[in-house]
Order: structure tokens, then C-alpha cells, then sequence
């Protein structure tokens, strides 16, 4: 229980600080961007120091599709951690609807913004941007934690990995790849967001069975 509980708390903390710091300051200038990625990585890097050497620090469905796919958890384990995950992230963002007065704008995602060169954010670029985004931080969690030796650079490893698909998945996405960040601000929120949270669902699943995958048939070095 104590594991669960963890994960509960772990997401619940990255949707409320999180995505609070995206709504409260922004992500429409550059510095905004990197505030917004710097949260999200400096969550993990606190969550994983805390909650770590209880339940690992998932906080993440995809983390946990990921860790099945690559034989590192069971699916009976990885069905609790998920609901565990998702209902933090639900506990998070009505937080942070109390905390802001209004259920708004929650920091959920979304696409079909505009780019800087002036190309539209289809629901193909989305996808992409997403599986892509989530096969290279999964991976990296997969990758990092499966060394001993890694073990008090980790939580660095994997927050600075978190900031690093901010930059550049913001512009696109808002930048997900964490079904369960993005499916309980969309809940709260409606409209286009709980519309279009299904390729946010998706893209990280899809995005974490490579990574799986990946890790599995490549990076494995020990049975």
C-alpha cells in the first residue's frame, strides 16, 4: 500500500506544481517554456529523492507500460500503480483548481497551435511529437536505473530528461507524455481539451511499448 500511496502522491504533486507553474506564468514566451519544463523536471528530481526507494517514482502510466514491455514489473503491479497515478493526478489538478479559483485552464494539453515557422500543429504532428517524446524518456528511465552504479544520479538523469522533452514538445503539444497528467486536467477542464486528450492517451502508450521494446531486444545487459 505504502508503494501506491506514493505514486498517489508523487503525480498528484506534478499536476498541481507542475502544470500550475504553466498556468500561472505561461507558456506563449520563451521564458515561460523553460520555467514550465524546469518544473516539470524539478518535480521528478524531487519526487524521485522522496518517493523513490518506495515505489521508484513512476508517477507516469507510460513508466509503467514501459516497465512491463521491458520485463521490469508485473501487468497485476502496473494496473495498481496506474489507477494510483490517475487518481492523484485527479487530486493535483482539483487542487490546483481551488488554488487558481477557476477550473479554466487547468495546463491540460492540446494541439493545433501555430509554430513559430507558421506550420499548424496537426493530429499526425501531435502523435509523432508525442511517441517520439515519450520513447525518449522512457527509454532513458529504462536505461538509467537498469545500472547500479547510476543510482544517485538517477533522479537527475531522468528530471533533466523531463526538461529536455518540454522544450521542445511544448511548442506542439504542450508536451504529455504522461497519460495520466494529461487526462485529469482535461476531465475538469471539458471542451477541446477532454475532446482531443485521447491522442494524449494514446502517444504515450504507443511511445512507451517501443521504449519497452528498445530496452528489451537492445539495451538489456543482464538476465
Amino acid at each position: 500500500m505504502k508503494k501506491y500511496v506514493s505514486e498517489f502522491v508523487g503525480t498528484m504533486m506534478l499536476t498541481l506544481l507542475a502544470c500550475g507553474v504553466a498556468v500561472v506564468i505561461g507558456c506563449q514566451t520563451a521564458a515561460g517554456i523553460i520555467a514550465t519544463s524546469l518544473a516539470f523536471g524539478l518535480v521528478i528530481v524531487a519526487m524521485a529523492y522522496s518517493i523513490g526507494n518506495v515505489s521508484g517514482c513512476h508517477i507516469n502510466p507510460a513508466v509503467s507500460i514501459a516497465m512491463v514491455v521491458a520485463g521490469k514489473m508485473e501487468v497485476k503491479e502496473a494496473v495498481k500503480y496506474i489507477i494510483s497515478q490517475v487518481l492523484g493526478a485527479l487530486m493535483g489538478s482539483v487542487l490546483l483548481g481551488v488554488c487558481l479559483g477557476s477550473f479554466k485552464s487547468l495546463g491540460a494539453n492540446a494541439y493545433g497551435g501555430i509554430l513559430p515557422n507558421g506550420e499548424t500543429v496537426t493530429l499526425l504532428i501531435a502523435l509523432v511529437v508525442e511517441v517520439i517524446l515519450t520513447f525518449v524518456f522512457t527509454t532513458t528511465i529504462l536505461g538509467v536505473t537498469d545500472k547500479k552504479e547510476n543510482g544517485h544520479a538517477t533522479g537527475l538523469v531522468i528530471g533533466l530528461t523531463l526538461v529536455l522533452v518540454h522544450l521542445f514538445g511544448i511548442p506542439f503539444t504542450g508536451t504529455s507524455v504522461n497519460p495520466a497528467r494529461s487526462l485529469a486536467p482535461a476531465l475538469l477542464q471539458g471542451g477541446t481539451a477532454l475532446s482531443q486528450v485521447w491522442v494524449f492517451i494514446l502517444a504515450p502508450i504507443i511511445g512507451s511499448i517501443l521504449a519497452g521494446l528498445f530496452y528489451k531486444f537492445v539495451l538489456k545487459t543482464s538476465k
